[in-house]
């Protein structure tokens, strides 16, 4: 009996998740820019409660603006697993594909990551600065990475401490850093060295392998980064990543200040502070955690600036 309410409830899930998979919505205005989504760990990219409703809430509030969610293959299954187990290089790469291919961005957009879209995202900004990205907004993105696991959305508590025990031991090793996206931006402050060589996707994004002034100039070209921290966030560790600040190495107790960092200034996010173009937004509340009314008042004027 609970295996054929199992089979049922799975049949109403792929039924509901078909006719909502709407990867794109809006288009009716053209004075607004588009907008780009990138969903986090263990989402997807048009589910009416998560992603979708962000569509429908963008394009009712910026008169029919395009917005396009990022969708990693050519169904669900794929773009849930793209969270967990497709390298972040494959998925930037793919999507910076799609970005050129598509009409509607021809000109410039706006984008919206969540969780570790956010990060991704800004890799899309440093590598591939056409069709140019206007501004880049992160709710809890992880920007200086992660030291810790708690939680992993929509997956078992046995796989999640599966996931926990391979970053704590094995986070650099090359078949790690190959299957495991959270590994690629597993930042062990004990071991920075370890973290610099074997990370395949933070420190290059980050510029701790070697400066990459392609990065930095491209990342400057953004009219605004806006990044926004949940202050109560019990999942993103330590929750200052989302303002791209971390542990001072050696340790995981004291938080480095932005400013002091190398990051700040190998970046360019000395410059871009200095221009006005970084954006620090604080919301009370646990991860992604964001309200319809929070949203309207904060970031749909955010969309609406030319």
């Amino acid at each position: 009996m609970c295996r054929l309410i199992i089979i049922l409830l799975l049949l109403v899930i792929l039924i509901v998740g078909y006719w909502w998979w709407r990867p794109t919505a809006g288009g009716s205005n053209s004075e607004v820019l588009p907008v780009l989504l990138w969903h986090g760990m263990g989402d997807t990219c048009c589910l009416p409660f998560s992603l979708g409703a962000f569509m429908k809430l963008i394009v009712a509030h910026t008169n029919g603006t395009y917005v396009r969610s990022v969708e990693i293959g050519g169904n669900m299954v794929m773009d849930w697993e793209s969270g967990f187990f497709i390298h972040p290089n494959e998925q930037v790469d793919y999507v910076c594909k799609q970005l050129l291919a598509d009409e509607k961005m021809a000109k410039g957009y706006n984008a919206i990551g969540f969780s570790q879209g956010g990060q991704f995202l800004r890799a899309v900004a440093q590598r591939c600065p056409q069709p140019p990205m206007r501004t880049l907004i992160t709710f809890g993105g992880q920007h200086q990475g992660v030291f810790g696991l708690p939680s992993c959305p929509t997956l078992s508590v046995e796989a999640c401490d599966y996931i926990s025990r391979l970053l704590t031991t094995a986070a650099y090793t090359t078949a790690v850093q190959e299957q495991l996206v959270q590994a690629t931006y597993w930042h062990d402050p004990l071991m920075e060295n370890n973290y610099r060589r074997g990370s395949t996707f933070l420190a290059d994004i980050n510029n701790e392998l070697y400066l990459n002034v392609f990065y930095t100039e491209n990342l400057n070209k953004l009219k605004k980064f806006v990044m926004v921290k949940f202050l109560n966030d019990t999942v993103v560790q330590p929750k200052d990543s989302q303002w791209f600040e971390f542990y001072t190495s050696g340790q995981d107790k004291v938080i480095q200040p932005l400013k002091d960092s190398k990051v700040y200034e190998n970046l360019g996010l000395k410059q871009m502070q200095r221009d006005g173009k970084l954006v620090f937004l604080g919301v009370e509340g646990d991860h992604l955690s964001i309200s319809q009314t929070w949203f309207i008042q904060n970031i749909v004027p955010l969309l609406l600036e030319h």
